[in-house]
């Protein structure tokens, strides 16, 4: 998938009326195991916090509320969006204020490194996968929060295990406001009945949609294609999910040695290479760029992976659809239900010294995620511009993978250097970095036209992934003191 269509999908998901995983773990006294992730993501009971709104403190008489966010969108309202968002209201309302700093996407960490060396900090900037933790937490762009959050408390402790993920010397540095759906499988339920294939909701709902009954339902429909149609299985942003499904990552966080370690060499990835190898093979993969749902089946492609951006608002079903929404497969050998999750937060960065506004906007942004009132102001909402969804398809797109039912995985190959993480920098002809470009490549070509198998791929990139990871692992232990 294009780069500029991955960063466009994290903006929608936020500026959405229902507003995409994150990247890193760190070397702290909170880790105590070696994985990719360590707990499951909770959402505090909203019981426990209903009218809490009345506790958030307002900005104090004399304290500087007006908050500079250097991003590539703003939070105010737009052309485009002209609906104030209910957490700006509610942080207007305590005295403060948002002033929108433009930088390009491509852009954002040069700006804001330069703004830092000319002691001309903003104070507020996007928490995204790529890049943010730990890799320019230890470069020093961002603070610590925790003067301005308490994960204890009841607004916070939901996300609090996922907090303790992105600490450094115990001190953390992000603090997710929402969850939200990386990508989810939309199909054409009459499509898949006129097939005569089973709803993959009620495969799901019985525990029984994984690997084996995904890929046996898209070879019965490829192969049901009559002389003169070309049937396609999937389309879109799914590999990185399969790997993950496995329950790790391609990088992981080792507490005993206290450094990122490379997990290339898992027998679980050789499978789930094997997946999308054969997936490919065998022509049921449809490579090019799809924007949204509608089009790929108009394409006789039979699911859409893709963040549920692409099926909302000016990608909504119309009247007389009838579309279905599951969760990406689930590897058949694992122990559970496991996923990344897009992280909404906003960092805060070093150098602002506007601690009262940036800890009443975090919690402004973090409880109409939670509180009951907001949350069904935010679905009616959503209902009322997407007319044509159903029930179902909202609790598989917005609330399944988000909920106590799956581990999610935290990524630390997102976040460890240019090379390895950020696509912005990436040279190569798909502008990938080396850790998203190993999730996708098994169904990717050579000049030759010969597809990639994962042995070729691993020995291809398995040197640099170790040199970049021993000069970025230098660089954790400088910055913890160690």
């Amino acid at each position: 998938m294009k780069n500029w269509k991955r960063i466009f999908s994290g903006a929608v998901a936020l500026v959405s009326v229902l507003g995409i995983a994150s990247c890193g773990n760190s070397g702290s006294d909170s880790k105590n195991e070696s994985s990719s992730y360590v707990d499951k993501v909770n959402v505090a009971d909203t019981d426990d916090i209903s009218g809490i709104v009345q506790n958030i403190e307002p900005i104090p008489d004399g304290a500087d509320g007006e908050l500079k966010w250097l991003s590539y969108f703003d939070i105010n309202p737009t052309r485009k969006a002209p609906e104030k968002r209910t957490d700006l209201t509610l942080f207007e309302g305590k005295g403060g204020s948002i002033k929108y700093e433009q930088v390009s996407s491509v852009e954002k960490y040069e700006q804001l490194a330069a703004r830092l060396m000319a002691n001309d900090p903003p104070d507020m900037f996007w928490y995204e996968q790529k890049m943010t933790f730990p890799a320019n937490c230890i470069k020093e762009m961002f603070q610590p929060i925790d003067d301005i959050i308490d994960f204890d408390t009841p607004l916070w402790s939901g996300v609090k295990n996922t907090a303790d993920q992105f600490t450094l010397n115990g001190n953390h540095y992000v603090a997710p406001v929402k969850f939200v759906s990386n990508s989810v499988l939309t199909y054409d339920k009459d499509m898949i009945s006129a097939a005569g294939l089973e709803d993959p909701y009620d495969l799901y709902m019985d525990g029984d949609w994984d690997w084996d009954t995904w890929y046996d339902m898209m070879d019965e429909y490829c192969k049901g294609a009559s002389a003169d149609e070309e049937r396609y299985g999937v389309n879109g942003w799914f590999a990185p999910f399969i790997f993950q499904s496995t329950g790790k990552t391609l990088i992981q966080y080792d507490a005993e040695k206290d450094e990122y370690v490379s997990n290339l060499n898992d027998a679980d990835f050789t499978r789930a290479a094997d997946l999308l190898y054969n997936i490919k093979k065998n022509n049921m993969y449809y490579p090019d760029w799809v924007g949204q749902s509608r089009d790929a089946f108009k394409k006789n492609i039979l699911f859409y992976a893709m963040g549920p951006w692409a099926s909302i608002e000016s990608h909504t079903p119309k009247e007389g659809d009838n579309w279905g929404v599951v969760p990406i497969p689930k590897d058949p050998n694992a122990d559970g239900l496991y996923t990344t999750v897009e992280i909404n937060a906003y960092m805060w960065v070093k150098g602002s010294e506007k601690k009262d506004a940036m800890r009443c906007w975090s919690e402004c942004a973090r409880i109409v995620n939670v509180q009951d009132e907001y949350i069904q102001t935010e679905k009616d909402k959503f209902f009322e511009n997407n007319p044509y969804w159903t029930e179902e398809m909202y609790d598989m797109a917005y609330n399944e993978v988000t909920s106590d039912k799956y581990t999610q995985l935290i990524d630390p190959g997102y976040g460890i250097s240019t090379t390895l993480s950020d696509d912005d920098a990436a040279t190569n002809d798909t502008k990938e970095a080396v850790i998203p470009y190993l999730y996708t490549s098994v169904m990717k070509e050579d000049e030759n036209g010969a597809q990639y198998t994962w042995t070729q791929l691993r020995e291809a990139y398995s040197t640099t992934v170790e040199s970049e990871l021993k000069t970025f692992n230098e660089a954790y232990h400088k910055f913890i003191g160690k």
